[in-house]
């Protein structure tokens, strides 16, 4: 009994792609810190994370259930819990949806407005980018980019209570390191996704024109974690520390047109994971020491 309760506790944490779950998490606690809200108490920023990981990790499993045949067929995905029925389809639903009432209903709790944040972004990834785009538009990178701009721009909701321009700022710098972090995967993984018939830019465009995207992509990112840092008004010295970052990741990306390699390619797909956590930490630092 014990070893088969470990099984399926180790099948969930699968489900929730925790490292997925975990970076927009941090963007979530981001967004709330740099508020410098007075009521920023460390009760507060528990029941922020908990609404986040909770709605965020059952949408993710909502998302696991509705990808299940393509995941199938992609060599990458199809040890995953549901294709290997390790986890059944209505056990995944039902997780996913006292997951995601649980996260709504403390979100609701909190605050109204960032309660409405945190289900558009859930709409928007499960509903528009997951079930109507992904398997039609190489262009549903962008429906997933907003979605994931979401948990830092209702962090800083819950903060301030209103959706400011460092905020739309901040979701934006988001916003814009998903075709980074999205197109340096699927060209890593090309054929599986052509194998599940999941179009892509690189299909679509080819690699010249994806790296072009994702150099252009990089540097407008970081621009943006720039001015949401510059409007935020924290000190020069935490601002140039992002400059540098953003310096180093757009010099990476141009170096990938220049001098294409799947070397050159996975590692920036690595650098983008790096430069946006790093960036978080700054913005973090930057709104503690203010």
């Amino acid at each position: 009994m014990f070893k088969t309760l470990k099984v399926k506790i180790k099948a969930y944490w699968q489900l929730i792609k925790s490292l997925q779950t975990f970076l927009l998490l941090l963007t979530g606690i981001t967004g709330f810190l740099s508020s410098r809200c007075p009521y920023t108490s460390w009760e507060m920023t528990l029941w922020l994370i908990v609404s986040l990981f909770l709605a965020i990790s059952g949408t993710t499993v909502y998302n696991m259930v509705y990808d299940r045949k393509i995941d199938a067929k992609m060599d990458r995905t199809k040890n995953r819990p549901i294709p290997q029925g390790v986890v059944s389809v209505k056990e995944a639903i039902i997780l996913g949806t006292v997951l995601n009432i649980l996260g709504l209903g403390i979100a609701f709790w909190l605050s109204p407005l960032y309660s409405l944040v945190v289900f558009a972004g859930l709409f928007i990834d499960f509903i528009i980018y997951t079930v109507w785009l992904k398997q039609r538009s190489a262009w549903s990178i962008v429906w997933g980019g907003i979605s994931g701009g979401m948990p830092i721009l209702a962090g800083r909701v819950l903060g301030i209570g209103e959706i400011d321009m460092v905020g739309i700022f901040l979701a934006l710098a988001i916003l814009f390191w998903i075709p980074t972090h999205i197109m340096t995967f699927n060209m890593r993984y090309f054929e599986d996704y052509k194998k599940a018939g999941i179009p892509t830019f690189a299909e679509k465009y080819g690699f010249k024109k994806s790296r072009v995207i994702i150099a252009i992509s990089t540097m407008v990112s970081a621009i943006a974690f720039a001015l949401g840092a510059f409007f935020l008004g924290i000190e020069w010295g935490f601002i140039r520390v992002l400059i540098i970052l953003a310096t180093v990741a757009t010099s990476f990306a141009i170096y990938g047109i220049l001098k294409p390699s799947e070397k050159m390619n996975f590692t920036l797909f690595k650098l983008a994971s790096l430069n946006m956590v790093f960036a978080m930490i700054i913005i973090i630092l930057g709104s503690i020491y203010y």
